[in-house]
């Protein structure tokens, strides 16, 4: 039986009514008849040409247009989150504005859909370029041995992944330096004289907070740093809050604490406050992301500062050029960098 060449999915080729015909050995209008549960075609036929359309990912109210040829001029994103996070998770707003920013200018427009799991944003994926409504993609929180990288590389859908090129496949990568931001933050605390350190890290299985993790222990044992447990969070103010309270009542409580996002840092500056610690006399405090949300607590928050609204241009910018033919090894940015504010000091005696 006649395929569609496995090459030409991997260049951004969508599968047609003409690839259908093909197969089956009918007329294009006939697939289309059938696809559109038009008379003139036989049961078995119709059967038939369901089954190929499935096979090599070709969505049925696709047909007209399939017939046309003609670009979407929209990109997808699908986040696993709960909806109502994000307008509180200031990472995505400004990325996604980022994103925004460019599309905008070259006419494109951003389908986005939040969704309860990567499966499902796979599937998202796959009826969006099947019914050709988009020309391009973006993958966020990528997993370690991430399905969503093969599928999408065996659809050929045009992909820009916002992660570490470690496991990205053949997708087009935008990712910063994380171990370095690590680096930079536990040198500065072991320099003011904190010798025990805690992390509020975010989802376990995401490759860059496998990579953090990874990072902190290692930089832990090469100061000398007596690393406090890392509690993993869904990133939301409440799982930080819960994190930072464990790691307060712990017997060796953390003089200073590292915070995977802005959210859960400042929940756990609230919590701080609960227990009559003192922020920065009693406890530092290192946010991640540096949005205005840390700014405006009191004290503000020493962070770890990147601008994720050029991070989501970056994103952008690249996967245009992927939609008009150009090639990408991807793109690094820069490493986020310390700001201290404050929330830290040396320890107390």
């Amino acid at each position: 039986m006649d395929q569609v060449s496995p090459q030409r999915k991997r260049a951004g080729r969508r599968p047609t009514i003409a690839d259908i015909a093909k197969i089956v050995g009918v007329s294009k209008v006939s697939v289309s008849n059938a696809l559109n549960g038009q008379p003139g075609v036989s049961e078995a036929t119709r059967a038939r040409i369901a089954e190929v359309a499935e096979e090599i990912g070709f969505v049925r109210n696709s047909a007209a247009r399939a017939l046309s040829g003609a670009k979407s001029s929209a990109v997808g994103l699908a986040l696993a989150r709960p909806a109502r996070m994000l307008g509180t998770e200031p990472f995505f707003m400004e990325l996604i504005g980022g994103i925004e920013n460019v599309l905008s200018d070259a006419s494109y427009s951003l389908a986005l859909q939040v969704v309860s799991d990567h499966e499902r944003g796979l599937e998202a994926y796959r009826r969006w370029w099947g019914e050709r409504q988009i020309d391009g993609a973006i993958l966020v929180d990528l997993r370690e041995d991430d399905a969503r990288v093969p599928a999408l590389e065996e659809i050929g859908l045009p992909t820009v992944v916002i992660g570490h090129p470690s496991g990205s496949g053949s997708l087009t990568p935008v990712w910063s330096d994380d171990a370095a931001a690590i680096r930079e933050t536990l040198e500065y605390l072991a320099a003011l004289g904190h010798r025990r350190v805690g992390r509020v890290a975010g989802l376990t299985g995401l490759v860059h907070t496998s990579q953090r993790d990874a990072a902190f222990a290692a930089v832990c044992r090469e100061l000398g740093l007596e690393a406090a447990p890392v509690i993993h969070t869904d990133y939301t103010g409440m799982e930080g809050a819960r994190a930072t309270r464990r790691l307060l009542l712990s017997p060796a409580r953390p003089t200073a604490i590292l915070y995977d996002n802005d959210m859960t840092a400042v929940a756990g500056l609230s919590v701080a406050q609960e227990m009559g610690l003192r922020v920065p006399e009693d406890l530092s405090i290192v946010a991640w992301d540096d949005s205005p949300l840390v700014q405006v607590v009191r004290p503000p928050l020493t962070a770890l500062t990147r601008d994720i609204h050029a991070y989501g241009a970056h994103a952008a910018r690249i996967l245009l050029a992927l939609i008009s033919g150009e090639k990408s090894e991807g793109y690094e940015d820069a490493a986020p960098q310390l700001t201290p504010r404050g929330s830290t000091a040396a320890p107390p005696a």
